[in-house]
């Protein structure tokens, strides 16, 4: 190896750090701008009934996508493992799009991106207590605003560790909602593909962040 190769090295790895999270940031702009557009229902798909699987579960994953967006980005900030920026990067804009795609079929079906506060009825959930929803918890496996904190607090290793912690929760809570969309009979084809597409890639995910936090030297939740 020539002295100038761990220059150069040096500078990659510089050039990666800035790069990612700017390019993230300006991807995922670009991607919530186009919300509205992105998830037109075909023209031939019944419009759902207000207290349909279809519509609560895309009001509620709406949400829980959000959330997980914002702990994308906060580890593209502060995250020091290329590996877990990298997943962060995919997650967010993934989820991003679908988000996109979720609340452009409530405009199309003419139904409101909220119901007022009564998430989890269409899996038959109780509404949550007033502590849960004091501390932000809405819905399965979304972090409390104190872990929320934390993670925008947290920089390097610790960033990466808690994300990765947070987020296996979080797909878990996911997996869970869309697993009761694959067993409704009624859900709409289009919503049902969007349900399905979610299990199978959170599932991964989940396997793939229990092995980062192995390589990282944690164990897994």
């Amino acid at each position: 190896m020539t002295g100038a190769e761990p220059v150069r090295d040096a500078a990659r790895g510089r050039l990666t750090e800035v790069f990612l999270p700017a390019a993230a940031l300006l991807l995922l702009v670009v991607v919530l701008l186009l919300t509205t557009l992105s998830g037109r229902a075909p023209a031939g798909d019944p419009v759902p009934a207000e207290d349909s699987v279809a519509v609560g579960f895309s009001r509620d994953m709406a949400v829980h996508h959000q959330q997980a967006v914002e702990m994308s980005l906060a580890v593209l900030r502060e995250g020091a493992s290329p590996q877990v920026r990298t997943l962060a990067y995919d997650i967010a804009n993934t989820q991003a799009t679908q988000r996109g795609m979720m609340l452009g079929w409530l405009q199309t079906w003419g139904r409101t991106a909220t119901a007022g506060g009564q998430v989890m009825r269409w899996m038959d959930m109780p509404r949550p207590s007033a502590a849960d929803r004091r501390a932000g918890v809405l819905m399965p496996g979304m972090a409390d605003r104190a872990d929320m904190a934390r993670l925008s607090a947290a920089h390097g290793r610790q960033a990466d560790l808690l994300y990765l912690r947070l987020m296996i929760d979080h797909h878990r809570g996911g997996v869970h909602m869309a697993e009761a969309v694959t067993a409704d009979g009624g859900t709409p084809q289009t919503v049902l593909r969007l349900a399905q597409g979610m299990v199978r890639g959170q599932r991964a995910e989940i396997a793939l962040m229990e092995t980062l936090l192995t390589d990282l030297g944690a164990d897994s939740p």
